[in-house]
């Protein structure tokens, strides 16, 4: 028999509900740290992927930057004319009719 153990019967209620709780918080640490390094892999798994949006994102950001700063080469409502392709455009003549 082991020294440090003594066979179950000369334990008192205190040591066996000390060492099945000494049992139960070492298992539920060794759960926590196996939660905590998977919730740091997915953590790890976000940072990597927005590491490679953000070049894209700023290519997205700079054609919409400059977008907005191009002038229209068409003027809106001008005349009464729409937008050619929208339907709304009117063709005139040059005076030769048909």
């Amino acid at each position: 028999m082991n020294a440090s153990h003594p066979p179950e019967d000369e334990r008192s209620f205190f040591e066996r509900e000390r060492e099945r709780l000494s049992n139960e918080i070492s298992r539920d640490f060794e759960e926590l740290i196996s939660s905590t390094n998977m919730l740091n892999r997915k953590l790890e798994d976000v940072v990597g992927m927005r590491k490679e949006i953000d070049p894209i994102a700023d290519l997205w950001s700079s054609f919409y930057q400059l977008m907005r700063e191009q002038k229209p080469d068409v003027e809106f409502g001008v005349d009464g004319q729409g937008i050619p392709g929208t339907g709304g455009h009117v063709v005139i003549g040059n005076g030769a009719e048909s």
